[in-house]
């Protein structure tokens, strides 16, 4: 029976028009691959489907892509930190030793759901799920990444003929990048506070396993309310702020925007400094 394919590609896949590998899926930091560089590649014909590994680094750190795509032209791909894909090295060895340990495929004495060995790797807010799995068309090992709060599934299906041939490759990538999920590690900077009248504005800048952000607070009474700006998009909020302040300018400048307290209008310019600041 051969391996050739798995039948069991999902509804992450998606048409590969060869625009590069960053064009649509899950990406691992939506948003960010202007700030991404691709470190390392490497190319896998595993029977009729090519597998790209890609090492990338950002300001989260570095992680592999890995892309699956059919005969079809059919893409999948999955994410994994560099000390997730260590974990899942690691399981490639002891999946490829079971299923060496099988003897050929037999329809009659198949699960029913078709899995013969199941493991499960948690890094931060993602899950990933390993089935070595049977069907009619051969024998598999199936990788599914989902995030916990929700979002789509995504999953690969490795030929299980391949899965030394697919350690091999993520070994040597490990070996030249090692499995730190680096990261940014630098002091953030101290907080910022502005006041407005009877309101308070608050600048926090805070990291989390999404990346660096700013959280912007005001405070009045007993109301506060909040917005998170992601680090990336901090120069391009920045830009459209200053875009108002030149716009309103001429308008300050001949009393049209002047309070009836003779108070000036401390916003947006005041929180533009302190963007320029913390960019």
């Amino acid at each position: 029976m051969s391996d050739i394919g798995s039948g069991d590609e999902g509804i992450s896949s998606q048409k590969y028009h060869g625009q590069g590998m960053d064009s649509g899926g899950n990406n691992f930091d939506s948003g960010q691959q202007a700030q991404e560089q691709e470190l390392a590649t490497k190319m896998l014909q595993i029977q009729s489907k090519r597998f790209y590994l890609d090492v990338k680094q950002n300001r989260r750190g570095r992680f592999i892509k890995v892309a699956e795509i059919g005969a079809d032209g059919r893409r999948s791909q999955i994410f994994l930190a560099m000390s997730t894909a260590a974990e899942f090295r690691d399981h490639l060895s002891s999946f490829s030793d079971y299923y060496s340990s099988l003897g050929p495929p037999n329809p009659d004495n198949v699960p029913d759901d078709g899995k013969l060995k199941s493991e499960m790797m948690l890094k931060d807010n993602r899950r990933y799920y390993l089935d070595l799995k049977e069907n009619s068309r051969g024998r598999f090992l199936r990788v599914s990444q989902t995030i916990t709060r929700g979002g789509p599934r995504s999953q690969v299906a490795l030929p299980a003929q391949g899965m030394i041939e697919f350690r091999d490759a993520l070994t040597d990538l490990l070996d030249d990048f090692g499995t730190d999920d680096g990261g940014y590690k630098g002091e953030l900077p101290e907080g910022r506070h502005l006041r407005v009248d009877n309101k308070n504005f608050y600048f926090d800048i805070g990291q989390n396993n999404r990346g660096i952000y700013m959280k912007v607070s005001e405070v009045k009474s007993n109301f506060r309310t909040a917005i998170t700006v992601p680090e990336k998009c901090w120069a391009r909020f920045r830009d459209i702020l200053a875009d108002y302040c030149d716009k309103m300018q001429p308008e300050h400048s001949q009393g049209g925007g002047a309070r009836s307290s003779g108070q000036p209008i401390p916003l947006p310019t005041d929180i533009v400094s302190i963007l320029f600041c913390a960019s």
